[in-house]
């Protein structure tokens, strides 16, 4: 009898952990049944790296990405190579950090039944980007390496974040590590890269100068293509002869920005290339940018002349950069950057919003900047690269090695209620700022004020 008896406990006891046990498993199910079922590891829900579930499309509802069975890009070649970088490759070599972090609105898990795709009219993603504007500037840079984006300042939609070299991937080369045509190209230039910005800089020396020099707009710069300073030389592209700020700007003289970067000081100009974000990565929909660089710790006067008109350790990244373009154009402050406008349906379900960023200029200064930018559009630029656009511009030639062709930049924004659009274009090696980078500006400009009003 007693035997029995324990033997009674024994088998209670195990029931008592066993129960525990389920108890247990079911709490967790409950808790990390979601991450269990999309976990990057699951073949149910991804290939190569890369999810393989969901559709997503453009603003107007053009399918980039069909992965409901395997991945089925745009029907387009140019469209595939145009979003390659935002949605990934097939083999995961360069994987969609977007997708990544909605996985749980593509792949739809639900407690009761499982995943769920596309096919239940779940799984679908909403890009604030333009097929339009995207086809447009990979044509546009025509090979070259580099980067264009363009963004609405008020609610912060990017419109166009093109990144070359790329390639189709219904159609991988054979991409060698020895081939210059394809140095960098698992890289996304506009939110991974950094690069010397030349003149473009220019426009945060001037938006220090505007609050910081009392007298700025009456000082005149005299420029006979070069001034020694410190026992080094600031060269010019040109001997301007006397210039007014305003005039500085629009000829982009050197010896005018290197003094008046001179006369702010290290502290002054470190301070507002950091108050302006130069050094900071912007994070929105799962992406971090890259960090820019500015370092005046032990710069000479030359070096601080130079570090005023975009040189020496100066570096940013492409859509932090338009940002600031969108803060001038907004009175000193822009709305943040996002890329997602829609992603799935039910308790998973995100939508896009827009997010103010603190502010970066006064009012005062932001108004000044764009007159002087709208400036250099009329005077030197010419309006007929945009026409019928506002556009406020500064171009830039960054110098980036002694034997190697600079690099082309161009910044600003279209100050106009109808489309309000900030952007960014980066040519590698591409040589003269307005030359070669503008015409590109206008180009996908056209393209996204085509596509919005086609809304």
């Amino acid at each position: 009898m007693n035997r029995i008896s324990k033997r009674a406990w024994f088998a209670l006891a195990l029931a008592i952990i066993l129960a525990l046990g389920m108890l247990a498993f079911a709490l967790r199910y409950c808790i990390e049944s979601g991450k269990w079922a999309t976990f990057q590891g699951s073949p149910h829900v991804y290939s190569g790296g890369n999810l393989n579930t969901g559709v997503v499309t453009d603003r107007t509802g053009t399918v980039l990405l069909d992965a409901t069975d395997g991945r089925e890009y745009a029907d387009s070649r140019l469209l595939r190579m145009a979003t390659m970088h935002i949605l990934g490759d097939r083999d995961g070599f360069i994987p969609s950090r977007l997708m990544e972090k909605y996985s749980d609105a593509l792949i739809g898990y639900n407690f009761f039944t499982g995943t769920y795709g596309a096919e239940q009219g779940k799984g679908k993603m909403s890009l604030t980007l333009s097929a339009q504007a995207q086809t447009a500037a990979l044509e546009a840079l025509d090979g070259r390496k580099g980067t264009v984006g363009v963004y609405n300042y008020r609610t912060g939609e990017i419109l166009c974040a093109v990144t070359s070299p790329t390639y189709d991937p219904d159609d991988v080369p054979d991409v060698d590590e020895e081939d210059s045509a394809f140095d960098g190209v698992y890289v996304n230039r506009f939110f991974n890269a950094t690069y010397v910005p030349g003149s473009i800089f220019k426009l945060i020396t001037a938006a220090a100068a505007i609050e910081q020099i009392p007298d700025i707009e009456s000082q005149t710069f005299h420029c006979e293509g070069s001034y020694e300073t410190g026992g080094e030389v600031i060269t010019c592209a040109d001997a301007h002869g006397d210039l007014s700020f305003e005039q500085a700007l629009a000829h982009s003289c050197n010896c005018a920005f290197g003094q008046i970067a001179q006369q702010l000081g290290t502290d002054t100009l470190d301070q507002y290339a950091r108050r302006i974000g130069v050094a900071d990565s912007i994070e929105f929909d799962g992406i971090g940018t890259a960090s820019g660089h500015m370092d005046l710790s032990n710069a000479s006067e030359a070096d601080l002349a130079w570090a005023g008109i975009g040189q020496y350790t100066d570096l940013v990244n492409a859509c932090q950069y338009m940002t600031f373009m969108g803060a001038i154009a907004g009175g000193g402050t822009a709305a943040k950057p996002y890329l997602v406008a829609r992603a799935g349906s039910g308790l998973t379900a995100h939508k896009g919003s827009t997010q103010k960023m603190d502010r970066v200029i006064e009012e005062s200064t932001a108004d000044k900047l764009s007159e002087m930018m709208r400036n250099n559009v009329v005077s030197i630029y010419g309006t007929d690269m945009f026409p019928d656009l506002y556009v406020c511009a500064k171009s830039g030639t960054a110098e980036v090695g002694p034997d190697e062709v600079p690099n082309a930049t161009f910044a600003g924004f279209i100050q106009s209620n109808e489309y309000p659009l900030a952007f960014i274009v980066i040519v590698e090696n591409g040589g003269s700022g307005s030359a070669v980078a503008g015409p590109i500006a206008g180009d996908v400009l056209r393209a996204c004020v085509a596509a919005l009003d086609e809304e």
